[in-house]
């Protein structure tokens, strides 16, 4: 490891109320950093985590547009227990943060970017992740050559949702194996098989955050949000075996979006229950 920075993080949880811990780590999973009470077993398995993430969820940026601006800008992690907040840290590096449930969201967000902009050229490490195959590709989704399963595949409710709510770009309801069930008008073939793969992997290194609280991994977990330059990305709970992945445009009116997904997925799931709301001011 190199310089060790922990000292620089214990800016947040002295200064914000309800804020738990903070880790500074490498784009490949190195913890470079971390605050007094977590071990380094935790360390380590939140940073290989929040890596892991990452490095999915460049996979799944064209899900949220085809802009060929895809900066991906914070991902916030939803538990009935708290939450797990995670930005860029320079090149190659993420600072990321836990908190209570109810933190303020606005406080730990300033505190973590000004944290950023003091740790400076301390992070300017050169990441070693590369990105998947065809993420950088603007189009990826604009060609797709089948859609699926025409009019069997399509789930009113969700394309309702879509179609009613200016700026949602798609749904897509999957298994918690990872298989697509259902999503919204114009999902093609590809696109159901690459996002269905990728949100089940970002799934299972959210709920391997669940350390970070102090917690087991059979937290409670909610929902996880990817915010990027052009839009944004939700993954949610859908009972027991199911998740829904959503897409939309990063002017869309995300409160409204979320509200509405969270009340569709009792149509979707019989005795699913989605719970989890209002990451927009993180």
């Amino acid at each position: 490891m190199s310089t060790d920075l922990s000292w620089m993080l214990t800016d947040i949880v002295e200064n914000v109320p309800k804020a738990l811990h903070a880790v500074l780590l490498s784009a490949d999973g190195i913890p470079r950093g971390a605050t007094d009470g977590l071990t380094d077993r935790s360390a380590r398995t939140i940073s290989v985590a929040m890596a892991g993430m990452q490095s999915l969820s460049r996979a799944t940026a064209h899900f949220a547009g085809t802009v060929e601006d895809r900066q991906w800008n914070q991902t916030i992690i939803e538990f009935a227990q708290g939450w797990v907040f995670l930005v860029g840290a320079g090149q190659g590096a993420y600072l990321a943060a836990a908190a209570e449930p109810d933190v303020d969201m606005q406080q730990i967000s300033f505190r973590m970017h000004r944290l950023v902009a003091r740790l400076g050229e301390n992070l300017a490490s050169p990441p070693r992740v590369t990105s998947p195959q065809g993420a950088a590709n603007p189009g990826a989704d604009a060609g797709r050559q089948q859609v699926l399963g025409g009019r069997g595949f399509v789930l009113d409710d969700l394309d309702r949702v879509i179609a009613e709510v200016p700026g949602a770009r798609h749904a897509l309801l999957l298994g918690a194996e990872g298989l697509p069930r259902g999503g919204s008008t114009g999902i093609g073939r590809d696109l159901a098989d690459t996002i269905s793969a990728a949100m089940t992997g970002i799934h299972a290194y959210s709920r391997a955050t669940s350390r970070f609280m102090g917690s087991s991994e059979q937290t409670d977990w909610r929902q996880t949000v990817i915010e990027f330059q052009h839009g944004w990305i939700f993954l949610i709970a859908a009972g027991e075996d199911a998740l829904l992945a959503a897409a939309a445009e990063h002017d869309c009116d995300i409160e409204e979006f979320t509200t509405r997904l969270h009340d569709v997925v009792p149509l979707l799931v019989p005795g699913g229950a989605a719970q989890g709301q209002g990451a927009r001011d993180a």
